[in-house]
C-alpha cells in the first residue's frame, strides 16, 4: 500500500429493514447455510475491503465463515483467487443488532468492472436480513459451509434482493473521485436485465475515463416518507456523507412521493405531498451536501403513466411531477440538471415512457432506457 492511497467506495449497496409495513419484498432469513452473492466493482485499486451490515437485525449475527474469490460463472467462484476474509484478525466473528463491520484488507490489485463472490457462511438463524430489495443480480444458498467450494451445484437461486452486504472499499490513488447515485429504483435498477448490469449507474459507468459512480438506490425509496427504506434525509448521512471519497451526488427522488399514496389503501390512504413540500425536501437536502463540499447534480422525475401498479398513477400526481421539473429545471440550488424526463419520455405523450425504454410496467426503463439516461448526463458536470 502508498502513502498516495486511500480508501474510497468501490462497490455500494443501499439497504433496508426487513420489518418495514409497505414492502416491495419481503426479506428472509438464513441457518447452517452459505449465501453466494456477486459483487461488481465499479472501480479499482491496489487493495479491497468488504463492508456487512446487520443495522437492522434485532438479534446479534454471526458469521461462521467469510470468503472472497472471483466469480467465473453462475454460482462459479476462480479457486486461485479465493480469499478468507478476517474481521479484526478473526474468521468467526458475531456482529451485534444495528452494528456494521469492514473487513481486514485484502491486498490486490483489483480492477472497474471485475465480478467478486462474496461466500457467507452462517452457523445459526439469522433472523429476518438487513437487505438490498432489488439487487439485479441472482446470489445462491447452499446448506452447511461450502465457502471454499469453487461451485454450488443445486443451490437455491435467490432472485431479487442482496442481504447482510453493504459495499467494498478499494485502496485507490488520492485524488480519486466517486459520485454517488443517490435516489430510488430508477438508480437501484427494477426493470433492467438481473445479471446484465445496465443499471443506470454501470450504464453511466461506461461514459466515464476517470472516476466511477456508486449506486445507492433503494426501489420504493422517497424524498419525505420512510418505508420502502428511510427517506432521503434520514439515510443521507450513512449512504451519501459517510461514503469514503464522494465527490458529487447525483439525485433522483420524488416519483414514489407521488405515485406510492395512491397504493395505499383507504382509509389508511395518505395525501400526496404539495408542490411546496416536495421542493423544501429537496433543498433541504441539496443544502446539506453543499454544506458538506459535494457537487450536486439533480434528475427531472421521470415518467409514469398507465403504471400497471393499481392506484399508483393518478391526474393529481402528473401535475405535481410536471410542476417540480419545472422547478428543477429553472431553480438554481443544484450545481447541475438532468433532464431524465425528457430523455426518456414519448414525445407523443410526455406523461410516458417512450415503449422502446420501458421494462414493460410503464414505471421503470429497461436496459436501453437506462443508457438513454446515462447518455443524458453532461459528463462536464462531473468532472470526475
Amino acid at each position: 500500500m502508498t502513502t498516495t492511497s486511500h480508501w474510497v467506495a468501490g462497490f455500494r449497496s443501499a439497504v433496508l429493514s426487513p420489518y418495514e409495513d409497505y414492502q416491495l419484498f419481503p426479506s428472509r432469513g438464513f441457518a447452517d447455510q452459505t449465501v453466494r452473492q456477486v459483487l461488481r466493482l465499479a472501480g479499482g485499486g491496489e487493495a479491497l475491503r468488504v463492508r456487512l451490515s446487520n443495522r437492522f437485525g434485532k438479534e446479534p449475527l454471526t458469521i461462521g465463515a467469510a470468503r472472497l474469490a472471483r466469480r467465473t460463472e453462475g454460482h462459479g467462484t476462480d479457486p486461485e483467487t479465493s480469499v478468507p476474509l478476517t474481521f479484526g484478525g478473526e474468521r468467526e466473528f458475531t456482529l451485534a443488532a444495528g452494528e456494521e463491520a469492514v473487513s481486514d484488507p485484502v491486498v490486490r490489485e483489483v480492477s472497474a468492472g471485475e465480478q467478486y463472490a462474496l461466500s457467507l457462511y452462517f452457523p445459526h438463524d439469522t433472523g429476518l436480513a438487513t437487505y438490498s430489495v432489488v439487487a439485479s443480480e441472482t446470489g445462491f444458498v447452499a446448506p452447511g459451509d461450502l465457502t471454499a467450494t469453487p461451485g454450488l451445484d443445486g443451490a437455491e437461486l435467490l432472485d431479487m434482493s442482496r442481504y447482510f452486504v453493504s459495499g467494498i472499499d478499494v485502496l485507490a490513488p488520492e485524488g480519486t473521485a466517486v459520485a454517488v447515485a443517490f435516489g430510488d429504483s430508477w438508480m437501484e435498477g427494477a426493470g433492467t436485465t438481473p445479471g446484465a448490469n445496465a443499471r443506470f449507474p454501470d450504464q453511466l459507468n461506461r461514459r466515464l475515463d476517470k472516476g466511477w459512480v456508486v449506486n445507492q438506490g433503494i426501489s420504493g425509496n422517497r424524498l419525505l416518507t420512510d418505508e420502502v427504506g428511510e427517506h432521503a434525509l434520514a439515510r443521507l448521512q450513512r449512504d451519501v456523507l459517510d461514503v469514503p471519497g464522494v465527490t458529487h451526488v447525483l439525485l433522483n427522488f420524488g416519483i414514489n412521493d407521488l405515485g406510492t399514496p395512491g397504493t395505499i389503501v383507504a382509509p389508511s390512504r395518505p395525501p400526496l405531498p404539495t408542490l411546496d413540500q416536495l421542493i423544501d425536501g429537496y433543498t433541504e437536502l441539496t443544502r446539506r451536501l453543499h454544506e458538506a463540499g459535494l457537487t450536486v447534480i439533480a434528475h427531472t422525475i421521470g415518467p409514469y403513466a398507465g403504471t400497471i401498479y393499481e392506484g399508483y398513477d393518478s391526474e393529481e400526481g402528473r401535475a405535481i411531477r410536471r410542476k417540480v421539473n419545472d422547478w428543477i429545471r429553472t431553480t438554481d440550488i443544484f450545481d447541475a440538471v438532468t433532464d431524465v424526463a425528457t430523455a426518456v419520455e414519448d414525445p407523443t405523450d410526455p406523461e410516458q415512457i417512450l415503449p422502446a425504454y420501458d421494462c414493460g410496467d410503464h414505471l421503470h426503463l429497461n436496459d436501453e432506457g437506462t443508457k438513454a439516461m446515462a447518455a443524458a448526463v453532461d459528463l462536464s458536470h462531473l468532472e470526475l
